[in-house]
């Protein structure tokens, strides 16, 4: 039996650090969005009591390092499920981009083994499961567009934005994303006003949601990768009508309302980074 699942990227309209907690995580406050680029799961059941992942990108790990192999372990051991499963994954997503990659294939992987061993889980609760894989693992189970508290895991799902284009650039450079938590002081960056982002997508204002972008992580990583700086630029002088880095990075993404403004940033990027992407605005609920 096999069952398949779509694992969407996400992007940070808004990312706010608030404070460190007591438990060493940051108390945040994101409202993010999905992206019609994905990753392809495929779910195979398998009477062995083993977990295999497989892919053809050289940068998935095959084992407990990899988020997608590590939800299956955990239904497992949760549910006691004494069956198997063999995951391929098909890489669609950069890795290491601030995209989500990793945690929307565990997403896939938690909803996928949920039909494939028939354990009739509710959303809600795989969202619960999520919590204890990864900060972003949540949002992903239920995709579509949400404010995230605390570590990420708490999701209020919010409307979809506006319709538009979006331009992602990743540049040839890994950032680490307890580095970036490290090295940000709270006084640095401009902390964006996640309350008029959330009415601009109540209400349906793009302007709104372009006048209300913002990332606090974005001034480290700038200061960290200049090339960053670089393409954030070459994209506002394209024409972008919102233009922000996306998690810790080093992904840049740009918003644009029209196609062909969308096409000529698209045009302006390839040759100058190698990772470049047009895509439409996902930002609906589908697993529910």
């Amino acid at each position: 039996m096999y069952v398949y699942e779509k694992a969407p990227a996400k992007i940070n309209l808004s990312l706010d650090v608030l404070y460190k907690r007591d438990d060493g995580f940051h108390e945040v406050e994101m409202v993010m969005t999905t992206i019609d680029l994905a990753d392809r799961i495929t779910l195979e059941a398998l009477e062995e009591d083993q977990i295999i992942i497989e892919s053809e990108s050289r940068f998935v790990p095959n084992d407990e390092r990899n988020l997608a192999y590590r939800a299956a372990k955990l239904v497992k051991d949760t549910y006691q499920v004494e069956a198997g499963v063999r995951i391929f994954i098909e890489k669609n997503i950069p890795v290491a981009a601030g995209l989500a990659g990793g945690s929307s294939d565990a997403a896939a992987v938690l909803r996928g083994v949920n039909r494939l061993w028939k354990l009739a889980l509710n959303i809600d609760e795989l969202a619960s499961l999520g919590s204890e894989i990864g900060s972003d693992v949540s949002f992903c189970v239920y995709g579509g567009t949400a404010l995230a508290k605390g570590r990420g895991e708490q999701i209020v799902n919010l409307p979809a934005p506006p319709a538009c284009w979006v331009v992602l650039a990743k540049p040839a450079i890994g950032v680490s994303t307890a580095t970036v938590y490290k090295k940000y002081q709270g006084e640095k960056g401009e902390h964006p006003n996640t309350s008029s982002m959330i009415e601009a997508l109540e209400i349906g204002d793009f302007k709104q949601l372009c006048d209300n972008v913002g990332n606090v992580l974005e001034s480290v990583t700038l200061e960290l990768h200049p090339k960053v700086r670089q393409i954030k630029h070459q994209m506002a002088q394209a024409g972008a009508d919102a233009v922000l880095m996306s998690g810790s990075g080093p992904t840049v993404f740009s918003l644009a309302h029209q196609e062909t403004r969308a096409q000529r940033i698209f045009n302006s990027l390839k040759g100058f980074c190698d990772e470049v992407y047009l895509v439409r605005m996902l930002g609906y609920r589908s697993n529910t």
